[in-house]
């Protein structure tokens, strides 16, 4: 769990007015769920909102033991005394900011609970053990985020959740607009960036191949960086590309081939 400044600005290449919904859903108190494939930019666009609305952010990276009192807090022993101590929900309601929790349906269902009352007209936070009711400020916002692609029958967003946020889906950008962004990301020439996003593009329609999912923008950042920085294509794409994709030797062979077909 981390809290990160709201400044400066982080760089976000806006697609489809995400950033007006997301401004409005803010005014409004509305919670947002952003849905989208691994390294698509969801987190980006969340740090980019929060330093443009200059309200503190906290993230929370979602994992099967993350339990409401991780979000809430907990008293600790310190110096023979118990002291209470704000998990980052709770920071995030008192100081009217915005909580971020990525991949939510890794989360316990005990979490989702604890959110129910934040995200209807109530917008209050019950802690139990300090017999506290916290009534969410106007700049407090709730945002979660998740992969459809990683859902299974066992973890699944209840539609009963779903129905409380507003929805926005987030997919890899186009070629030219993927391309401006890695350029600025990495500071690697639009004219090197290119082959990158033409290999990413064809990794990500390849059927038959047994790749969970396909090259993310943020890996394509990763490889433009060390590039950028360097170094030679060829191991650039082995430990940016491959190796995060894969295990499988077959299939790295296959990429490699791939990438010989781009790169002659």
């Amino acid at each position: 769990m981390n809290m990160h400044a709201p400044r400066p600005i982080p760089h976000y290449h806006e697609i489809a007015q995400e950033c007006a919904l997301f401004e409005t859903a803010h005014a409004q108190g509305l919670p947002l769920l952003l849905k989208g494939p691994t390294g698509c930019g969801k987190t980006r666009f969340v740090e980019h909102m929060a330093a443009r609305l200059d309200r503190p952010l906290y993230t929370v990276a979602c994992h099967d033991d993350l339990s409401a009192a991780d979000l809430i807090g907990r008293y600790l022993l310190k110096g023979g005394d118990t002291h209470w101590v704000d998990g980052p929900l709770t920071r995030a309601v008192r100081e009217g900011g915005i909580c971020y929790l990525d991949e939510v349906v890794e989360a316990r269902k005990d979490v989702t609970v604890v959110l129910h009352p934040l995200t209807d007209n109530r917008r209050t936070l019950m802690i139990d053990r300090t017999g506290e009711e916290l009534v969410a400020p106007p700049g407090f916002m709730l945002v979660a985020s998740y992969n459809p692609g990683y859902q299974n029958v066992l973890k699944r967003l209840k539609p009963s959740t779903r129905q409380r946020f507003l929805s926005a889906s987030f997919d890899f950008p186009d070629p030219q607009s993927e391309c401006a962004i890695v350029a600025q990301e990495s500071g690697l020439d639009v004219s090197k960036v290119q082959p990158l996003v033409r290999l990413a593009g064809h990794i990500r329609a390849l059927s038959g191949m047994d790749l969970e999912e396909g090259v993310s923008t943020r890996l394509l950042i990763y490889t433009a960086s060390l590039i950028h920085r360097g170094m030679p294509i060829e191991p650039a794409l082995e430990a940016a590309i491959i190796e995060p994709l894969t295990d499988e030797e077959d299939i790295k062979q296959a990429l490699r081939d791939l990438i010989a077909t781009i790169y002659g």
